[in-house]
């Protein structure tokens, strides 16, 4: 689930929406004559397109080579490319914090300072080095591929929404092909997986020389947060988990909490709407602008416009919630398509048009099915969708149909990694209570898994993200003195929603 800031409809594209206690095999590290590891990597110049042309190139760029297979410390290795944005306050700095975007398959390397650039507090830059990173597979870090191409009916991380049986055994058979060509295309895609990342951030702290690290993830980034913390208790320093899928991976019952989540969240862009009926004519009353979504979703099934149909639709419905600030675009593209006009571009087009992001979803799948064993029966993803329409029409559908991962080849290898509640109390779980891809439930599991090493904050807020991303008073000044102070709330807690004026 990479969480891409302010564009939410290729979030959606990309979303998911990620052994033992201790790494296998991981090399020794030198250290210091005071007993602390030294500092492995050489900072340079980041690959071009990294820095924001807009802001001061003020990121450094490194590489970091990691063992291909962790059982095989001595073989094959592959680079990992990480970032830096520098605390310039020696006086305050603490260490560094591992930054992860989301995904699993989204380039972190920017992610530094595309944080500093939308206000996190001077004092979190003062405390960290911020470091991004792209994971293993992705990007500029030994990439990896399923061969995708333009002209294939595979679209994305979600599935299409499955208007009945047999669009469900449609579905298995493009998902079937996408396995076979992943397995027959790309030998390193076995050895993707979250808890490979979660042995590869303990690589890249021991790279810079650090005897702990702090972290904070988003999205898919939760699951990585949450399997360095329970795989390295003791070298995770303080730990911020940020709209969450639940676990240290993603699995079927996870994709179905999707059609929760938008039904969730789906009512906030509803009320919006309303109050603007006189703009965009979508529904006086927020159930008439719920009818409105029904009416064009099932008008685009059986008439698309444009290459738009119904499941595409409902896909950029879905992908406008993860930011209030789509709730415009959206609202005119349901405007065009009610008028019978042709839909914006900004709707995500028919497959076959663009080139797929084929590095992001090969990583996505193979981390996502190499994490754990998916159902391999059509049937029990046909009796999903059919529930799922019923309990959670919006968007069950899509989320409960059936992905490569019932028909995966190569993994997985191990068992996922289970979360581990014996450790430091150094879990901040932040959770929107309206979140369309990572729902309330999500962050409520993942406390619920960590016990006393976790604490819960409940925001009162619409959309996917929370910490400096969001506009939440209470819970920016909560993570922030957490990261900074490591003050944690005394228990869970709620944070309200800021009242107007």
């Amino acid at each position: 689930m990479e969480r891409r800031w302010g564009a939410g409809r290729s979030a959606a594209v990309l979303a998911v929406l990620g052994l033992t206690g201790t790494a296998v095999g991981v090399p020794a590290v030198a250290a210091e004559p005071g007993g602390e590891p030294a500092a492995q990597v050489r900072w340079g110049a980041c690959p071009e397109g990294v820095d924001d042309p807009a802001l001061p190139a003020r990121l450094q760029c490194a590489t970091v080579p990691v063992p291909l297979d962790y059982g095989d410390p001595g073989g094959a290795k592959i680079e990992l490319t990480i970032s830096r944005l520098a605390s310039t306050d020696p006086d305050q700095r603490r260490g560094v914090l591992l930054l992860n975007p989301g995904g699993p398959g989204g380039t972190g390397l920017d992610q530094p300072e595309f944080l500093a650039s939308q206000g996190m507090p001077n004092s979190v830059l003062d405390s960290y080095d911020l470091i991004g990173m792209d994971t293993r597979g992705v990007g500029h870090s030994t990439p990896v591929s399923c061969g995708f191409t333009t002209d294939q009916a595979y679209f994305g991380n979600i599935p299409p929404y499955a208007v009945d049986e047999a669009a469900v055994a449609e579905q298995a058979t493009i998902a079937q092909g996408v396995a076979e060509q992943c397995a027959a295309n790309d030998e390193r895609l076995p050895h993707l997986s979250t808890a490979n990342m979660a042995r590869d951030l303990d690589e890249i702290r021991a790279a810079l020389g650090e005897e702990k690290a702090s972290f904070l993830g988003y999205s898919y980034g939760t699951a990585l947060g949450a399997a360095f913390a329970s795989m390295f208790p003791e070298r995770a320093d303080r730990i911020v988990l940020d709209s969450n899928i639940g676990d240290t991976h993603l699995t079927h019952e996870g994709m179905r909490r999707y059609g929760r989540g938008m039904e969730e969240t789906f009512p906030d862009f509803a009320r919006w709407a309303a109050a603007r009926h006189g703009s965009y004519g979508l529904g006086r009353t927020p159930e008439a602008v719920r009818a409105t979504y029904f009416t064009l979703a099932e008008r685009l099934d059986e008439t698309p416009v444009d290459g738009i149909n119904g499941g595409l639709f409902r896909l950029a419905t879905f992908a406008s919630l993860y930011n209030e600030n789509s709730y415009g675009q959206m609202a005119q593209t349901w405007q065009s398509l009610l008028d019978g006009a042709t839909a914006p571009a900004e709707i995500p087009p028919a497959p076959a048009a663009p080139s797929p992001n084929d590095n992001a979803w090969s990583v996505f799948l193979a981390v996502t099915c190499n994490d754990v064993e998916w159902p391999e029966d059509v049937g029990t993803y046909q009796r999903a969708v059919a529930e799922d329409r019923e309990k959670h029409p919006l968007y069950g559908a899509a989320a409960a149909n059936i992905m490569p991962c019932a028909y995966w080849q190569q993994g997985p290898s191990e068992p996922p990694v289970a979360v581990n509640d014996d450790g430091p109390t150094n879990v901040l779980v932040v959770q929107n209570q309206r979140d369309p891809v990572t729902p309330l439930r999500g962050g409520e599991l993942i406390d619920e898994k960590f016990g006393d090493r976790s604490r819960l904050v409940s925001v009162d807020a619409s959309g996917h993200g929370a910490y400096v991303l969001g506009d939440n008073p209470c819970a920016l000044n909560v993570t922030t003195k957490y990261l900074v102070d490591g003050t944690l709330p005394e228990h869970d807690m709620t944070c309200e929603a800021p009242t107007s004026g």
